[in-house]
């Protein structure tokens, strides 16, 4: 970082912190700052950069807001891994997403059991008052890491036989072979929320850290719902792009 005060320009235009954070930027992308190393503190960047700390505080806060970097209490500022982009306008699982990516998927369980749901699920999925659903939590990894918890609502119905072991693969190939039906469509909400506790833990982040929430209902190619679906993704490690056309 020798010489970096002369990459600032305090008689332009551009804002100090916007500079600085441009500066930064092109050190991680060009790999002098590596994914999961720390960066220099405040004090040595405003020492380097003769600004003063209150900028460079900015110029990281905006770049940790944007994540490329993440701030560790009491240890510093390191390196994020770059955001998975997940498409809006296709319909994939998450095995055959991450596979995509050339990642490795994987799940952990943590419930799998058949229960009469919860009204408004029913209602969605489509069922009378008295039928079933298997109601299965999975925590969803990517090359081990965490990346999602999923809640999922499936019609006994639709796969009487489904089981635990089956439920750790990718449950719509195992749906369009029983079926033998294609995957149709879906309706899918989003939102922006703060982490419950018990997911914090799950996805071993902090209380404080955001997260998105996604509530999908997948059809089949004759309209019947086969899955009520409401995960919860780190905010930090996924974002979502959709291509809008006029």
């Amino acid at each position: 970082m020798k010489g970096m005060k002369d990459l600032i320009d305090k008689e332009s235009r551009v804002p100090i912190y916007l500079q600085i954070e441009e500066l930064l930027k092109q050190r991680i992308y060009l790999e002098e700052f590596k994914i999961g190393e720390n960066i220099p503190s405040e004090r040595e960047l405003s020492e380097q950069l003769n600004v003063s700390r209150m900028t460079v505080r900015q110029s990281i806060t905006n770049l940790v807001n944007n994540g490329l970097l993440y701030r560790e209490k009491g240890r510093g500022t390191y390196v994020a891994n770059p955001k998975l982009e997940q498409p809006l306008n296709g319909l994939t699982s998450f095995t055959e997403d991450m596979r995509a990516r050339g990642m490795e998927p994987s799940s952990k369980l943590i419930n799998f059991e058949k229960i009469i749901p919860p009204f408004d699920i029913g209602r969605e999925l489509q069922l009378e008052k008295d039928e079933y659903v298997f109601h299965v939590i999975r925590i969803r990894n990517a090359d081990l890491k965490p990346m999602a918890i999923e809640r999922t609502y499936i019609p006994v119905k639709i796969f009487p036989e489904l089981d635990e072991k089956k439920i750790m693969g990718s449950l719509y190939a195992l749906i369009e072979a029983r079926s033998h039906q294609k995957i149709g469509n879906a309706i899918q909400q989003m939102e922006a929320a703060i982490v419950s506790k018990e997911d914090s833990k799950y996805l071993q982040i902090s209380t404080s850290q955001a997260v998105l929430i996604i509530k999908r209902t997948s059809f089949l190619t004759d309209g019947v719902p086969f899955e009520l679906v409401r995960s919860t993704y780190r905010a930090d490690r996924y974002k979502f792009i959709s291509e809008i056309k006029r």
